[in-house]
């Protein structure tokens, strides 16, 4: 790895401790707890972009186990390496790998057929019982737009489709880690801030923390984002992936 690399590293890790801390504003998921507000999304989410997935996945793994252990974090050195670290790796590790591809829109829309596994998965879900409908209707709901924000984006901007597709995987995969990681997590060791859920939570609750993670975080992710990586490239050409320079 690159001395600039671990230099950005470093300045994306504290960054995203601070302005996580900073902007939080004590507030946790309803009805369930634990995971907070978390708009600082959006700096490890630049770094992933402009220096590579490394850069994104590390910084945002070393930053969130920072600010979970700094009050007003939950101070939980375990709870913080088994679940907010793997999952903020992870999610920006993808959303910095996939940015970098040169997707086509023909086939982003064809490749999102693959999500109806995830539909069907749930709907299956609810006829076993296993999650309540109003549930899994929010999180249906909150999947079908997800797919529309890329649709939608992506055609109208297609700069920054890649980048688009890019998030909402990213996020996907490290909301779900999240949700699920929490419960898991709740049936062997006691969560803090839960509200009645300190132990052995109900399966149905990671759909709420997925649902909570990825819906409060992705419009930071796919509107703000974007502007900044654009200011970004016009102070610092260099950064431009090389197929701009060539252009």
């Amino acid at each position: 790895m690159k001395p600039i690399n671990v230099a950005m590293i470093g300045l994306s890790a504290a960054l995203y401790a601070v302005v996580g801390i900073l902007t939080s504003l004590g507030i946790v998921s309803p009805v369930v707890g634990v995971v907070r507000f978390w708009p600082a999304v959006i700096i490890p989410a630049v770094f992933s972009v402009l220096f590579g997935p490394w850069v994104g996945g590390v910084g945002a793994a070393i930053g969130i186990f920072i600010s979970d252990m700094v009050f007003p974090g939950h101070g939980i050195a375990l709870l913080s390496l088994t679940v907010g670290v793997p999952a903020n790796f992870l999610g920006f590790f993808i959303i910095g790998y996939i940015s970098k591809m040169k997707l086509k829109f023909r086939d982003v829309a064809i490749s999102l057929g693959g999500g109806c596994i995830i539909l069907i998965s749930t709907v299956y879900l609810v006829t076993a019982n296993l999650i309540p409908s109003d549930i899994a209707s929010i999180f249906i709901a909150v999947f079908i737009i997800s797919y529309a924000i890329i649709l939608a984006v992506g055609y109208r901007f297609r700069e920054w489709l890649s980048y688009e597709v890019a998030s909402v995987i990213g996020l996907g995969v490290g909301s779900a880690w999240i949700g699920f990681g929490l419960w898991l997590y709740s049936q062997i060791f006691p969560l803090p801030l839960a509200l009645g859920w300190e132990r052995y939570a109900p399966f149905w609750a990671s759909f709420l923390w997925f649902v909570w993670t990825f819906s409060t975080e992705i419009p930071f992710l796919t509107a703000v984002v974007p502007p900044i990586l654009k200011a970004c490239y016009k102070a610092f050409p260099f950064l431009k992936p090389l197929e701009e320079h060539k252009g």
